[in-house]
């Protein structure tokens, strides 16, 4: 079995500034899950049959209009389906807004293509309705079958969206306005990064309105009221600062091959020799034929070859403080292959040599 394995080295290059808003969110400022189960009619007889959910909900969408089905029965829904139906609520969202929802089949419906999405509340994790989804399916899958049973699908045909399909009923109180003090999080915990921030906003503003509180919080005294607290939160998202150099990492991908060194990897003095051993087995079995008027059989005879072939590659030594462009060259110069490459980094990670976090993903 063949081993392909992409190495890519990230060079070292001075941090750049970046803006606050890039580097997290305001406690508070985040977007809200939202779930409903409903029915999807109209489809050309890819539906669910006679689920059971799907025959709930039809009789639950045909009470709305004071219909009633039989007690008993079960009606083969062909033509309908049962699904799932997920959004997002961004913050600040308002009454009257759309959002785009993500609708799923929830049984064993063979397609969604064609249908129309009924009526149906989008519930909160509080269970409180916070929008209302309905709507025609875009469907980017394809499914066919024909009469012999041979199947043909493109794509996931059991999903689909629908492009401002609910509207907003009510909004989500982010307490922003109301809270004794704003608090910006950062999106990776870094102390050096969030006593940085809390530095250049105390530089920008004046004061010591802020200060870190750990990793990842910077507490900001703020003003009372919604509209001085948007200004001064518009403010602070803008300025910029430099965050701390990433920490010392080698990623390593097992199921794409992908090696990836940052350029805070450093080298303790080390020796490093790597060879290949390889062993090739070749069977060249051979037919053998009796004699004539023998009264014997033709046979096989085995025959079997072992060869063992040890490639040694020069040891090499790496420097003290040895950069990634260092580790990168001296790789080349044995003609490490990618596999090796990792099993050399392992090595030298278990010796101690290796000052990084090697993440094998």
């Amino acid at each position: 079995m063949r081993y392909f394995l992409a190495f890519i080295a990230l060079v070292a290059t001075p941090a750049l500034a970046d803006r606050i808003k890039d580097l997290g969110t305001f406690q508070g400022i985040r977007e809200n899950q939202l779930t409903g189960y409903g029915l999807v009619v109209g489809l050309a007889g890819t539906g669910d049959d006679s689920l059971d959910y799907a025959t709930q909900a039809m009789r639950g969408v045909v009470s709305r209009f004071g219909l009633t089905l039989p007690a008993g029965v079960n009606p083969a829904l062909k033509n309908a389906a049962a699904v799932l139906v997920t959004a997002e609520l961004p913050p600040f969202a308002k009454p009257g807004q759309r959002l785009d929802i993500t609708v799923s089949a929830l049984g064993k419906a063979k397609s969604l293509r064609g249908g129309t999405l009924i009526m149906l509340p989008l519930r909160g994790a509080d269970g409180e309705i916070y929008a209302m989804a309905q709507g025609n399916l875009a469907v980017g899958g394809l499914g066919i079958e024909a009469a012999d049973g041979s199947k043909l699908t493109v794509n996931v045909p059991s999903a689909g969206r629908i492009p401002g399909g609910a509207t907003i009923e009510r909004t989500v109180e982010s307490g922003f306005a109301t809270a004794p003090g704003l608090q910006f999080d950062l999106s990776e915990a870094d102390l050096t990064t969030a006593q940085r921030v809390a530095d250049v906003i105390n530089l920008r503003l004046g004061g010591s309105r802020a200060h870190a509180i750990d990793g990842v919080s910077i507490a900001i005294d703020a003003p009372m009221g919604a509209t001085a607290r948007a200004a001064l939160m518009s403010t602070i998202e803008n300025i910029d600062v430099k965050p701390a150099d990433a920490p010392a990492r080698v990623i390593v991908n097992a199921r794409t091959g992908t090696v990836v060194i940052n350029g805070a990897v450093r080298i303790s003095p080390a020796a490093v020799s790597h060879g290949k051993l390889t062993v090739r087995v070749d069977e060249d079995p051979r037919v053998i034929q009796p004699a004539p008027f023998s009264q014997g059989q033709t046979a096989i005879q085995q025959s079997s070859t072992i060869a063992v072939e040890e490639t040694r590659n020069p040891m090499f030594k790496l420097a003290p403080g040895a950069s990634l462009s260092d580790i990168v060259a001296a790789v080349n110069k044995i003609g490490a292959s990618p596999a090796d490459l990792v099993a050399i980094l392992e090595a030298l990670k278990q010796a101690g040599a290796m000052k990084a976090e090697l993440i094998v993903l």
